[in-house]
């Protein structure tokens, strides 16, 4: 508008080449951080291919999906229910087992916009919680968590399959180690969660943030209260080129199904196809745990 579009076109490249920088610090930083873990370390190439990932998918969430359309796919429960009363009374929707997401840190329903517009459309009854207070501690999540498990249970009368993205898993873990009970989670499906921490959270300053600090007081207090076999039931997606939760073994669980991802990052995970099939493969009729 004011008559000077060349730097209008250099203003817009440095949003975007500032933010491709801030994610090019976080893949040196995890490519240094790497140290002992056992996971095998990321060559030069798929660290750049998962960097460019990461510069496409990630504005989409965080620019796109969250701050405008968080509220695009409604839960179904609710919409079954308003459009069949009758779907309201337990065990009406019996014959499919429902889903629960659960979002990361600083995000919204809105990153699970995709799974929800597939499970809508295949029928799946899903609930997407939102995390609040966006800054607060882990533990404050577990009511949110409990009402979505509760509308789940209560519509299909089974338990739900639980699926959470980065500090979801840690939120979902709180919620359960709450709950107690074995039988109200049929499977718990983990994409990049800190299971043990973030190397990153070091730098954090939200309460939240310092629960995910490597090894932190929070996360052995989370591990003690957990049963021991509590870990077979997850399914853990980790991988080597993740900008956010790094050393990579830090999101794995000792007893857990651990799948590694090759080559993507940390958002772009939550867009993954192998994680989206595991799900379809625990809300399969007639799968049981």
């Amino acid at each position: 508008r004011a008559g000077h579009p060349v730097w209008a076109g250099l203003g817009a490249l440095f949003v975007v080449g500032s933010y491709a920088l801030v994610l090019g610090l976080e893949f040196a930083l995890l490519k240094r951080a790497h140290g002992n873990d056992p996971a095998p370390r990321a060559t030069p190439g798929e660290l750049l291919r998962a960097w460019w990932g990461e510069v496409r998918s990630a504005p989409k969430v965080f620019c796109w999906r969250q701050p405008f359309f968080s509220q695009r796919y409604p839960d179904s429960a609710d919409r079954a229910a308003s459009d069949n009363p009758s779907l309201a009374t337990p065990n009406a929707a019996a014959s499919q087992r429902g889903v629960v997401l659960i979002h990361g840190f600083v995000c919204n329903r809105g990153i699970w916009n995709r799974w929800l517009q597939r499970l809508q459309r295949d029928g799946v009854p899903v609930v997407a919680v939102n995390l609040e207070p966006v800054f607060g501690s882990i533990d404050d999540y577990a009511p949110h968590i409990e009402a979505a498990v509760r509308r789940i249970e209560r519509l299909t009368g089974q338990a739900p399959v639980l699926v959470a993205h980065s500090m979801g898993g840690l939120a979902l873990r709180g919620w359960w180690a709450q709950a107690g009970n074995e039988h109200r989670v049929h499977h718990a499906i983990t994409i990049a969660a800190p299971h043990h921490g973030t190397w990153l959270a070091r730098y954090a300053i939200t309460l939240n943030g310092r629960q995910m600090r490597l090894n932190s007081h929070w996360l052995q207090a989370l591990a003690a209260r957990e049963p021991a076999n509590r870990s077979a039931h997850f399914t853990c997606y980790y991988g080597h080129c993740d900008n956010i939760v790094f050393p990579p073994s830090s999101a794995t669980l000792a007893g857990a199904d651990n799948r590694h991802l090759i080559g993507v990052a940390h958002v772009h995970m939550a867009d993954h196809a192998a994680p989206w099939a595991e799900l379809q493969r625990w809300i399969a009729p007639g799968r049981a745990t």
